[in-house]
């Protein structure tokens, strides 16, 4: 049974918006526009690092040096922009076309329930969480895939929020892939696939983003790693590889704990 809220939030979306959402150019645009804007908060939180002590004690890495500049954000943007621009957009609006030329577009007419949004969000988390972590580990064992694709995320020994999605164009159009195939393999609504693809941005930056915060997700729900589980992968490069669950790692012996770095007093 569709609960009225999503229903509105669903006729509200697609209201004179199809042309829109059938875009081929949408899961690009919205994967670049969402990662720029939940990175926002921790360019706040870094520039309020000099001034505030209690923001620096939650720097992962308080005892390793400053946050990154300002300069280093701005650097960091165009680089993703320049790869989004000459690789993913081209790439996924191809990629689009040719799979609706397959199959007729189409949007239902009735909003998912709220049990059916949160399985449809947590089966696709689950699914992109376990064909990250195969991809993620082929990136380190092929040394061609490495130089080519993943060397130049590990340029962050210590990364930031916006450095998520700052990689090889092969890894960065591969990564916006394996969440659309994950949507696609658990069928999604796409209201739930609109969801999944917020939570996985979110996932993606929080993981990234420096700050070990008392707030952060990984300390609600044990069962995700966050950013001091990933710093591990980043100091160490042969563990870690799942991005957001730590239960592959675990079962495969590539699980290190969260590295531990001196808090300055």
């Amino acid at each position: 049974m569709t609960e009225p809220i999503l229903q509105g939030l669903w006729e509200s979306v697609r209201s004179g918006q199809e042309q829109i959402l059938l875009s081929p150019y949408l899961p690009a645009s919205f994967a670049f526009l969402m990662h720029v804007l939940l990175s926002a908060p921790f360019l706040a939180l870094d520039a309020l690092g000099g001034v505030s002590q209690r923001v620096r004690s939650w720097r992962i890495s308080a005892g390793s040096g400053p946050p990154p500049s300002l300069r280093r954000w701005f650097d960091c943007l165009w680089s993703v922009l320049f790869k989004y621009v000459t690789a993913v957009f081209p790439a996924t609006a191809l990629i689009h076309a040719l799979f609706h030329a397959l199959r007729s577009p189409a949007l239902p007419q009735l909003a998912p329930s709220c049990w059916q949004l949160f399985v449809e969000v947590f089966a696709c988390l689950l699914l992109f969480d376990l064909l990250f972590f195969i991809w993620h580990i082929c990136l380190h064992r092929v040394p061609w895939l490495y130089r080519n694709a993943h060397q130049l995320h590990h340029q962050y020994h210590i990364p930031f929020a916006l450095a998520a999605q700052d990689s090889g164009s092969l890894e960065l159009l591969s990564l916006l892939l394996l969440a659309l195939s994950s949507a696609w393999v658990v069928g999604c609504h796409p209201l739930s696939e609109a969801f999944f693809h917020l939570i996985n941005s979110w996932l993606a930056v929080e993981d990234h983003c420096g700050y070990d915060l008392p707030w952060a997700l990984h300390r609600l729900l044990p069962c995700l790693g966050g950013a001091p589980y990933h710093q591990a992968h980043h100091t160490l490069h042969s563990v870690n590889y799942a991005p957001y669950f730590t239960h592959w790692d675990l079962l495969f012996g590539t699980y290190h704990a969260p590295v531990q770095y001196t808090r300055p007093k």
